[in-house]
Order: C-alpha cells, then sequence, then structure tokens
C-alpha cells in the first residue's frame, strides 16, 4: 500500500478496508500452506472449532453459531472432511432431525501433523508484537465481532433509530 494515498484515508474507512485484505491474505497464506495436506482454510478451521471449543460432537447449527457462518456452507465442508475420513457426520441418538460432528481418530493423527504450521504461521502472523498489543487486538476484534453480531439481528430502522438517539 502506498502510504502517499492510504494516509489521506480517515481511520475508519482504512481500518475496515485493512480488516478485509488481512482476511483476504490470510486465507491465502493458510490455503498455500495446507495445500500439500489437501485440506482448506476452511476445512482446517472447522476443525479447530471443533476440538477446541467443544467436548462433545457439536450439532451444526452449533458449529455454524460459533464460526459466524450458515448451516449450509458448514454442511458443505464438513461433506468434504467426511469424504477424506476426518471427520464424521452423525444422526442425534435422541432427534434424527439433527445432525453431529465427531472428529475421527485419523482426523486427531492428521491434525497433529498440521499442528507445527499453524504455530509457525501464527508466530510470524505475530512477530514484532508484544502481549499488550495483542491482548489489545483481541479486544477491539471482540468489540468490532458483538458490533456485527448486533448488526447481524437487528433490522437497517433499528441501527438509523440507534445512531440517532447516540448522536444527541
Amino acid at each position: 500500500m502506498d502510504p502517499k494515498k492510504t494516509n489521506s484515508i480517515p481511520d475508519e474507512p482504512m481500518i475496515f478496508a485493512l480488516l478485509l485484505i488481512t482476511s483476504n491474505m490470510v486465507n491465502t497464506l493458510l490455503e498455500r500452506e495446507l495445500k500439500e495436506f489437501d485440506v482448506t482454510t476452511k476445512q482446517w478451521f472447522l476443525s479447530e472449532t471443533i476440538h477446541t471449543l467443544f467436548d462433545y460432537p457439536p450439532t451444526m447449527k452449533e458449529v455454524a453459531g460459533e464460526m459466524a457462518s450458515s448451516y449450509q456452507n458448514i454442511k458443505q465442508v464438513a461433506l468434504k472432511l467426511q469424504q477424506k475420513g476426518l471427520l464424521k457426520l452423525e444422526r442425534d441418538k435422541k432427534d434424527a432431525r439433527v445432525t453431529r460432528l465427531r472428529l475421527t481418530e485419523p482426523s486427531h493423527d492428521f491434525w497433529q501433523r498440521t499442528d507445527s504450521k499453524g504455530t509457525i504461521f501464527r508466530e510470524n502472523m505475530f512477530k514484532e508484537m508484544n502481549n499488550n498489543d495483542i491482548a489489545t487486538m483481541r479486544a477491539l476484534l471482540e468489540k468490532i465481532l458483538s458490533n456485527l453480531t448486533e448488526i447481524e439481528n437487528a433490522t437497517i430502522e433499528e441501527i438509523a433509530n440507534d445512531l440517532s438517539v447516540s448522536d444527541r
């Protein structure tokens, strides 16, 4: 990016653009790193979400909520992982309409082999940042995510009303 051009952009639009650019770059670079394992970034993220956030086989709906994705997108990614033997889609024993996602034993071995790549990637991404920088970034991104969740759950009229009330 050319600082001569970007320095004149106000902070909020520039931060918005940087978030989009960062998202694209993370996806592109992770795809490149995971290519040798024949796994996509979304497949890795789905598996990592299940492994990290759940102590039980979660439903597709639960995983979709945690990943801020649609049920349909999660199902597509889950089916690809099932084809690779890294995930099992199981009908819930109490409610046959519900599908649960279970990481397979080969999945645990597979992801263990890829862990070092993920660790190196993260370390490089956060190099030259101290713990305070990282904690601040986390808090700010969590606030942005909270705001986006409010937007997702609100109508345009509610948002406009909230903005006009806060302007007073």
